[in-house]
């Protein structure tokens, strides 16, 4: 705890100063421009990870880095994603999962979790992607936890896209969804294309999107 303590100290002293305007705009209000989803994994950062500053990512933190579908657990997610598109209008949403998860280690290895019960019920979120995940052949258990990460976020996409405000704000085309799968040992960051629902690099696909382009009706 003392190396945290000096940490806030070494902030107070150093950072802080530096960006003091910033923290004074910051004071009474905030306009993210990106709802950013991860696991609460302490190797997983997201502001260092995008390399943004305070005030431009709303970030959400948990086991999985899940979103319940809408209506079937009220909570801090639900409420926190509400907040992020009606209230702040954020622009894009990121899901992102990462190697090694331990939530979805536990999810793709049947491990036992009877002495974590909260934990047992929350990774029910995760059922869908552990559907088609079983149905897969897999060439090692590496293989097979990494599929489930991939899976995971796709499910948690489509879990996302069950809330109202997010509904509405896709179908009025002013919310993009973006996937993400982040490799801790490498930094590199596979990103899902919304158009063939594959994953790529996103260095080499920046401009992929999870949100697969509109198709514009046509008036008969």
């Amino acid at each position: 705890m003392q190396e945290i303590i000096d940490g806030v100290l070494k902030f107070q002293r150093d950072a802080f100063p530096q960006r003091s305007d910033l923290f004074k705009r910051l004071a009474t209000s905030q306009s993210p421009s990106t709802l950013f989803i991860a696991c609460s994994d302490s190797r997983v950062v997201p502001e260092l990870l995008t390399q943004r500053e305070p005030g431009e990512l709303f970030v959400i933190r948990n086991a999985g880095n899940i979103v319940p579908a809408y209506g079937t657990q009220a909570g801090g997610v639900s409420a926190s994603v509400e907040y992020a598109v009606a209230g702040l209008n954020v622009t894009d949403i990121v899901v992102c999962g990462h190697s090694d998860c331990g939530a979805m280690t536990a999810v793709a290895t049947c491990k036992c979790l009877d002495h974590m019960p909260a934990v047992k019920g929350w990774l029910h979120h995760a059922d869908a992607a552990k559907a088609v995940n079983e149905a897969r052949e897999h060439a090692s258990e590496h293989a097979r936890v990494d599929s489930m990460v991939r899976e995971n976020v796709i499910a948690q996409l489509a879990n996302i896209k069950t809330h109202p405000s997010v509904a509405l704000a896709l179908e009025q085309g002013r919310l993009n969804l973006h996937g993400w799968v982040y490799d801790i040992e490498t930094g590199a960051i596979d990103t899902l294309d919304g158009n063939t629902n594959r994953f790529v690099s996103l260095a080499a696909r920046p401009g992929a999107s999870a949100t697969p382009a509109r198709r514009e009706l046509i008036a008969a």
